[in-house]
């Protein structure tokens, strides 16, 4: 790779509620990916001067620069904190359909196709290729029960230049037979060769990572999460997803499944699958005891607006009361669970839903702002992911994962800019009505991988 030099607009969060804007900004990057200076307030004709100080980085003399013109700036890449890989062509189906009907009847049958390999590196490839199309530089992702598919959907990301956390999704019963582990102990050794081929694959987990994927408590036994919890207590760096009171009939279900548990964060603390370096999606219905245990256990939230808002039910998780407790949210596309594998989109429903709470609940508190959704796609999805000292801002060391957007009139128009708009202004339209036409080049580790 070459080091890239930026000089014009940097947008980036420092907290839920506060974006900084950097205005006529030099951005440095080393050839190694990793930001190496940023500064604002810097005159186009004082780079050199700047990047001459440099001495470590000898490489930068002869780097080009970028100039960001107005309506150009630089953003972190957008983090997808719950992305069902398998569900990239069947997004759109089964709307309105209560959760296990969508699954038995639309999804488990979709997922099984994944048995055929080829089939697999096919749609992972668009799948990836979709994704960093519009922007998401990291997803964690689950893939089918296939140990082989799972295998590729890995290897495609590291390929294309994707950050990710893929795991093989553990399903040993509640699924029909013709989608559903052999057994709880087929399903371990399959996971244990899974976890085997990633540390051949990326041995520093530099891009690509694995993480434990029990699909929710419904579909995995006793033995099962046992299993998954002594992997978990056996690498303490390794991550944990799955779904969290995520509608009504699961949360039902699971408490028939598991009498002796009251509530969903007691069954997975018990088992070792909830702490740190767990990510919970959805959580729409957690009472407060459970919302108390999210906080305790440093649990993150991976916020899926738009699939929350248009299956069987309408959900609204309480996001306000999250971020005003300090717990990491982030957002989610959930792929073949809503209609958009969009995180744009997912921004503006994050706001959407949160005002469809406010009314709901009586209470303006309720409501979600811009900046924090604009938060929870970059900051807050990297600090659920575990990688919020890698990515996720600017900050000197950090390695750069980034989108360039332009808001430029020509073939990527879909916000219009006038001269008279602020650079504030200017952001605002872009999340707003902006789509990856706007995302004109897409940055992981330094390098572009947008096609």
């Amino acid at each position: 790779m070459v080091p890239l030099i930026f000089h014009g607009t940097f947008i980036h969060s420092v907290t839920p509620r506060e974006v900084d804007i950097i205005e006529n900004g030099l951005l440095v990057v080393s050839a190694t990916g990793k930001i190496v200076f940023l500064e604002r307030n810097i005159p186009v004709e004082d780079v050199q001067k700047h990047i001459s100080t440099l001495s470590s980085e000898p490489d930068l003399r002869s780097a080009p620069v970028t100039v960001l013109k107005h309506g150009e700036f630089l953003i972190p890449g957008f983090l997808d904190t719950h992305n069902h890989a398998p569900q990239w062509t069947q997004r759109g189906m089964g709307r309105g359909l209560l959760i296990m009907d969508w699954l038995n009847t639309v999804t488990f049958p979709h997922e099984a196709r994944f048995k055929d390999p080829e089939y697999a590196r096919e749609t992972y490839a668009k799948c990836v290729d979709g994704f960093l199309k519009q922007g998401v530089t990291t997803a964690s992702y689950y893939g089918s029960l296939h140990g082989e598919a799972t295998k590729i959907l890995a290897k495609t990301c590291l390929e294309k230049g994707q950050r990710a956390l893929v795991g093989k999704c553990n399903m040993a019963r509640s699924a029909p037979d013709f989608y559903v582990d052999e057994s709880s102990k087929e399903s371990l050794e399959t996971t244990e060769d899974f976890l085997a081929y990633m540390k051949e694959l990326d041995p520093e987990c530099r891009l690509v990572q694995p993480i434990l994927t029990p699909r929710f408590a419904i579909c995995c036994d006793e033995e099962l999460l046992d299993g998954l919890g002594k992997i978990a207590k056996r690498e303490p760096k390794m991550m944990i997803q799955t779904h969290f009171d995520e509608a009504r009939q699961e949360v039902e279900i699971t408490r028939q499944l598991f009498p002796q548990f009251s509530n969903e964060a007691d069954l997975y603390e018990y088992f070792g699958l909830f702490n740190d370096r767990t990510i919970m999606a959805h959580c729409i219905y957690p009472n407060d005891y459970e919302i108390g245990r999210l906080k305790e256990c440093d649990v993150g939230v991976a916020h899926c607006p738009v699939s929350n808002t248009t299956g069987g039910e309408w959900g609204a998780a309480p996001i306000r009361r999250y971020i005003d407790m300090g717990i990491k949210v982030g957002l989610g596309t959930d792929n073949g669970g809503g209609f958009s594998s969009s995180i744009l989109d997912a921004i503006r429903q994050a706001v959407i839903t949160s005002n469809g709470r406010a009314v709901m609940t009586g209470d303006r508190n309720a409501v979600v702002s811009l900046n924090e959704a604009f938060y929870m796609a970059t900051l807050g999805g990297a600090k659920v992911c575990n990688l919020s000292d890698k990515v996720g801002t600017f900050a000197v060391g950090k390695e750069f994962d980034a989108l360039k957007i332009t808001t430029a009139e020509g073939d990527r128009v879909s916000t219009l800019v006038e001269d008279v708009d602020t650079i504030a202004d200017i952001f605002e339209k872009f999340l707003m009505t902006g789509d990856d036409r706007n995302i004109a080049s897409v940055y992981v580790q330094g390098r572009s991988v947008k096609n």
